[in-house]
């Protein structure tokens, strides 16, 4: 898969990559759909036992077929420290480096993470949304910002994310009777069209497929690299 340039270094400051964030955040766009999406790259990192390596898995979820199309792996010397709202820079070099792998061009990107549910609306999902300029959804476990009442306890029940009186994100809730994920808008995308995209990646599990199987890929290989 080609990607552009990334337009700064990962080689940064803690403030000079919050000055980045609030730069390349007026480039996110929060709206758009993809009408029949196929192809969904699932994303996640692991870091090696010493904590030196960032470990990135990326699986490509055909939505269609409810099978795998393809996964690549990447690792990269960690070089920014752990600061919370900055873990893209910690985490980037080795996503891009696995995503550059990719032979097929998914239709939407999907973070384990934050999107614009960020203190300055551009976390994880958006930042890596903007660098490829395609359509991208953050799910993420946790709440990073804001609160939000539960969702009903049925499959498909919503709740704002609120955050200094701004939706920033959904709580989803995917199965019943089971802990929402909260889904924020990555890029070029809508709120609505995120949250449906991540109900139609969902198998019975909480978290979306894509991500999930990421998820493990990462672990595997994690536990076979010591």
């Amino acid at each position: 898969m080609k990607i552009q340039r990334v337009p700064h270094s990962w080689s940064v400051t803690p403030a000079q990559a919050i000055a980045i964030q609030h730069q390349l955040a007026a480039r996110v766009v929060r709206r758009g759909r993809v009408p029949t999406p196929r192809l969904v790259a699932g994303a996640d990192l692991a870091f090696s036992t010493d904590g030196k390596e960032c470990i990135a898995g990326v699986v490509v979820w055909d939505v269609l077929r409810r099978e795998i199309v393809e996964q690549r792996i990447a690792r990269r010397a960690v070089q920014f420290p752990y600061v919370p709202g900055l873990l893209t820079f910690r985490e980037a070099p080795a996503l891009l480096a696995a995503l550059r792998q990719l032979h097929c061009e998914p239709d939407v990107f999907m973070f384990d993470g934050q999107g614009y549910a960020h203190p300055r609306r551009f976390g994880l999902a958006c930042h890596m949304g903007v660098l490829l300029d395609r359509p991208s959804v953050g799910c993420a476990k946790t709440i990073l910002v804001g609160k939000c009442e539960m969702p009903q306890r049925s499959r498909g029940s919503t709740s704002p994310l609120m955050h200094n009186g701004e939706c920033v994100g959904m709580a989803v809730r995917t199965r019943g009777d089971v802990k929402p994920i909260y889904v924020s808008v990555g890029h070029r995308l809508s709120l609505a069209a995120a949250v449906n995209i991540s109900l139609a990646c969902c198998g019975g599990y909480r978290l979306p497929e894509p991500t999930r199987l990421a998820d493990k890929l990462v672990t595997r290989e994690r536990v076979r690299a010591g």
